[in-house]
């Protein structure tokens, strides 16, 4: 089961900074993200999302190789397999993309926005499905980032521990 944490920031770089370490820190394999988004509130309010996963993208890859390979091989049935893997590719990539558009994938768009309407101005927020982490190795990366606890799935002693981290507080041991 993930646990969902979302932290908010004063600035509105500080959380694209922070989804930088928690990406190195997954490459160490200290962490396994299920899906992760920065918030963003402009000076002027208006909330701006972004995904660490680009559906669109994957989509569209995924459907112009599907797509080109049979339109390939509807292609050899009517003897124009470059014909039919251009116009299958093509068709492929478009219904891929727009149904990567349409794929909501982890943490729900709207609550997203619905919370992201809440920070103040000029300041961000990140929202991170989490579905491992080795808290101790973790936490102790993130010490005095100056960030608030705004909503967790976490325990309320976990929960205490991670608010403790950011401010800076020392950490105590995990009980066994």
């Amino acid at each position: 089961m993930s646990d969902l944490i979302v932290v908010g920031f004063d600035t509105p770089d500080e959380a694209d900074k922070v989804l930088v370490k928690l990406n190195g820190l997954k490459k160490e394999y200290l962490v396994d993200l299920e899906d992760a988004v920065v918030v963003v509130r402009d000076e002027a309010g208006k909330v701006h999302l972004k995904q660490s996963l680009n559906l669109t993208a994957i989509g569209a890859s995924s459907g112009l190789l599907s797509g080109a390979l049979w339109g390939g091989l509807v292609g050899l049935l009517f003897l124009n397999p470059l014909a039919g893997f251009a116009i299958g590719g093509a068709v492929g990539a478009g219904a891929g993309a727009l149904s990567g558009s349409l794929t909501d994938y982890g943490i729900d768009d709207n609550f997203i926005k619905s919370l992201g309407e809440t920070i103040p101005n000029n300041s961000s927020a990140l929202f991170v499905l989490v579905r491992k982490v080795q808290p101790e190795k973790v936490l102790s990366e993130f010490a005095g980032l100056r960030g608030r606890v705004l909503k967790t799935s976490l325990s309320p002693e976990q929960e205490k521990r991670l608010q403790e981290a950011l401010s800076g507080s020392v950490i105590p041991p995990v009980a066994s």
